[in-house]
């Protein structure tokens, strides 16, 4: 006798799964996500054990991390596209299989070109996970409790980026540097099975893969990506690089503007909320990683705290931010996006300001409000933009809304670290001052972008049609 497992089926729209198999889903859609967010920046506290450990350089030994990024931010459309032809479940287990095999090669790299091999390998996984799990969320949640599932992806990614270098650094401390790749491997083994399994089965669009689009977005975001990395300490390369990026950026705009469903999403950003929005996300998320970048230096450099105390007084950002974001998910099906997004980014510009008027001998507490103050107001964006970005659009377009949601993430963080990467070149007086006083105009700057999507009527309900 033939048993017969039945494939979990496709909710019916708006409705969402039972809430045991919808947390089961959510389970391991968090994890891919928390997995992929940390090891963008776990690998970073590593590069100097890596030059003793492989017999590197220093330039060349930066190719561990560039080798992700530059994986994650040219593979995220083309995944979020194939999520949409063949299913958002099939791409995102694809995401996890690939994300646990990159991991098992980084930690059994022999050799530096090895291990940033197997570091592109994770980052191809990394943007399935990141550019699909927005999409299967808006699957699984009734459409009343959608923004709390987006307010838990807030949560992980702010928490994934603060605690990174913490995570690293114990881990470092107690165990030789494969095992920053090798704790990835039990997760990835128990979420993969689990999500096979409860996963709603997905139904994809009959439609050819754009491959000539994933060329020309590849070579685009790759020099532009790569143009914006050197830009403070090769300028002649990065304004070539960033030219040269340009030019094919326009090809793909005018390659794309040619097809009902563009790889580049041309057709979301049509939707004057949509586009608003990213662009909100883009200040947003550099306002955030400029102060995660030059906050450490702030407290160890001027403020002689020891790695430990920086680490426990960065925690508060984070914190709030599980906080906040789950509030802010409640509020958003009463008040508009555009208002909860002006305040909560108006209140991280205050708090980055209050980070940067520290005074000379700050007691610990008023650095941890201070803090949590830019942790409240990070978590209280986030969701409603997310959430609006995620249902402004059609249903059938959620793996690329999933997709932009996580462009705009990534040129937002390399915008802000190659904002700072310049002033520190620069040798600038009371640079980390200064890199906080620019945080804080691109929270304001959001403020005011997100303010502006009270102006439109698009994308004011969630849709309900593809």
């Amino acid at each position: 006798m033939q048993t017969h497992i039945e494939q979990p089926q496709r909710p019916a729209e708006g409705q969402g799964l039972p809430e045991r198999q919808r947390w089961l889903v959510m389970g391991c859609i968090l994890l891919g996500i928390l997995l992929s967010n940390l090891d963008s920046a776990i690998a970073n506290i590593a590069l100097p054990t890596l030059v003793r450990e492989l017999g590197t350089s220093d330039a060349a030994v930066v190719w561990v991390v560039n080798g992700y990024q530059l994986a994650v931010a040219v593979c995220l459309l083309p995944a979020a596209a194939l999520g949409e032809i063949v299913g958002h479940k099939r791409i995102y287990a694809i995401g996890l299989v690939l994300f646990l095999i990159g991991s098992v090669c980084c930690a059994s790299a022999p050799s530096l070109s090895f291990l940033v091999a197997a570091r592109v390998l994770q980052g191809v996984g990394g943007a399935c996970l990141a550019a699909l799990g927005p999409a299967l969320v808006r699957s699984i949640y009734p459409r009343s409790l959608i923004a709390r599932g987006f307010a838990s992806i807030a949560l992980v990614v702010a928490m994934s980026g603060a605690l990174g270098p913490t995570v690293a650094a114990l881990i470092l401390s107690v165990a030789a540097w494969p095992w920053l790749f090798l704790v990835n491997v039990p997760a990835c083994v128990v979420a993969i099975p689990l999500f096979l399994a409860v996963a709603p089965r997905g139904q994809g669009v009959a439609r050819p893969f754009d491959l000539s689009g994933a060329l020309l977005n590849a070579i685009a975001l790759g020099l532009l990506v790569l143009g914006v990395d050197i830009l403070g300490h090769d300028t002649g390369r990065a304004i070539a690089m960033l030219a040269v990026g340009a030019v094919f950026l326009m090809g793909l705009v005018w390659h794309q503007s040619r097809r009902a469903a563009p790889l580049l999403p041309l057709d979301l950003l049509r939707i004057p909320v949509i586009a608003l929005s990213g662009a909100t996300s883009v200040c947003s998320y550099a306002a955030q990683i400029i102060a995660y970048i030059s906050v450490p230096f702030l407290l160890q450099t001027l403020l002689h705290r020891s790695a430990v105390e920086t680490g426990l007084l960065v925690t508060p950002w984070p914190l709030l931010v599980a906080v906040a974001a789950p509030i802010a998910g409640r509020l958003s099906a009463r008040y508009p996006a555009a208002v909860l997004g002006s305040v909560g980014l108006a209140v991280l510009a205050c708090g980055l300001v209050s980070l940067a008027m520290l005074p000379a001998s700050p007691g610990d507490l008023d650095i941890a409000i201070r803090m949590a103050v830019c942790g409240a107001g990070f978590g209280f964006f986030q969701t409603p933009n997310n959430t609006t970005m995620m249902t402004s659009g059609p249903v059938a377009r959620s793996g690329a809304a999933g997709g932009l949601v996580a462009v705009a993430r990534t040129v937002g963080w390399c915008l802000g670290s190659s904002l700072v990467t310049m002033l520190f070149q620069l040798n600038v007086a009371d640079r980390t001052t200064k890199c906080l006083a620019v945080a804080a105009a691109f929270a304001a700057a959001g403020a005011v972008v997100s303010l502006a999507r009270g102006l439109t009527t698009s994308g004011a309900s969630v849709p309900t049609r593809s």
